[in-house]
């Protein structure tokens, strides 16, 4: 197992809240300042410690939300701000990006993680190519240039679950294990979550029949035409097996084992080792699988079984039920806590939401036990981490 110089002093999170809800009038650093100055706080350490912000953001549309982010949070002038954009890896690889902050000497301590105000995203436009031409809106940007290897995400996913014979029964039952899990850890879950609008808790995760899962409407379903055979399994994606459009911030105090020493730091976790992947555009949610299969090789590891934690962001409980069955997981060691369907989706925080779920599973466990993170993004990205309890 390798080493790492860069230790895990602490991590939090604000509650994950619904597109519309508790953060609705919040702009991205009004989310992440307080999670920021509460990581601080509870390592003992002053904002001019801190030598740099890599903060992960899908949606901003354009200028640099680490700086906001940094400044709103009262971190002195010179700290570098960097922004990172992969889409749902965003929160991830801005870890990684600032662990090799640390790694090639140009900073000691650092902040990292992600936030996504998705409620204030900016409505974006395409430029006229014509004067007195109308601009034409879009939702989302082209994730890949041939508009035939770019799919619709929701399109992508249905097509994945018919022809690999994912049954919309075992994704809502997936998403309804998920739910039970996010609130029967929800007291546990309250010590990672700081106060932000006065929210404590995530407010997704409810209580979920049977009857009303088989109630819920398909919202995406893929039909072969010349084969509609009465037998055919009905595979269609309900709003249940999808993570719903959410709000949030989490982030993770990274340093040095110098600057943990000089500082009076106590380091809970080790960073070991993170691979950020690309896998075929056409089917996007499959890269979480490939880069967790990249770190496994990159620490020595065969298979997952030495793992303690797992932890997926699943996007779509299809996604999920994948992951599970390449890596050979049993679907009950994976997001013990509940995952992105019983939270929601802030894009550009959720990976590293998984990340401080992670760390905050594994400090429950035994000195040197390893916690894995894995998120798979738009366009084909995939990003895993691999950390360790100290």
């Amino acid at each position: 197992m390798p080493t790492s110089n860069t230790l895990i002093a602490g991590w939090a999170r604000s509650a994950v809240a619904p597109h519309g809800g508790a953060f609705s009038a919040l702009q991205a650093h009004e989310i992440a300042a307080p999670v920021i100055q509460a990581l601080l706080k509870r390592a003992g350490i002053s904002p001019q410690d801190v030598d740099a912000v890599v903060v992960g953001n899908a949606l901003g549309a354009g200028g640099n939300p680490a700086r906001l982010v940094a400044l709103a949070a009262g971190l002195p002038d010179p700290c570098a701000a960097f922004s990172i954009d992969t889409q749902c890896c965003s929160g991830l690889d801005a870890v990684s990006m600032a662990v090799g902050l640390i790694a090639s000497g140009q900073a000691s301590v650092v902040i990292a993680g992600g936030v996504e105000a998705w409620s204030r995203a900016p409505i974006r436009q395409h430029r006229p190519l014509h004067e007195g031409d109308a601009a034409v809106a879009y939702e989302r940007p082209a994730f890949a240039p041939d508009p035939a290897r770019d799919p619709d995400m929701l399109a992508s996913a249905a097509l994945y679950a018919a022809t690999q014979g994912w049954s919309r029964a075992a994704q809502d039952a997936y998403a309804v294990q998920s739910h039970e899990r996010a609130l029967a850890h929800r007291v546990l879950l309250a010590d990672e979550i700081i106060s932000v609008n006065g929210l404590t808790h995530d407010p997704y995760p409810r209580r979920i029949s049977a009857e009303l899962a088989a109630r819920m409407p398909a919202v995406a379903e893929h039909v072969e035409t010349e084969c509609e055979e009465a037998e055919a399994p009905d595979c269609s994606l309900s709003a249940l097996s999808i993570s719903a459009k959410a709000d949030g911030a989490g982030f993770v105090l990274l340093a040095s084992r110098e600057a943990c020493s000089a500082l009076g730091l106590k380091p809970q976790a080790a960073w070991i080792a993170s691979a950020s992947v690309g896998c075929p555009p056409e089917t996007p949610l499959l890269a979480a699988e490939a880069a967790s299969r990249a770190v496994l090789l990159r620490v020595g590891l065969e298979s997952a079984d030495a793992l303690a934690v797992i932890e997926l962001h699943d996007a779509f409980a299809v996604q999920g039920l994948s992951f599970c069955q390449a890596l050979q997981i049993d679907p009950l060691q994976v997001n013990r806590g509940g995952g992105g369907l019983a939270r929601g989706h802030p894009i550009g925080a959720s990976a590293a939401i998984a990340l401080v779920r992670v760390l905050a599973e594994l400090s429950l466990e035994k000195p040197s036990a390893l916690g894995l993170t894995a998120v798979a993004g738009a366009g084909g990205l995939g990003a895993a981490a691999i950390v360790q309890r100290l």
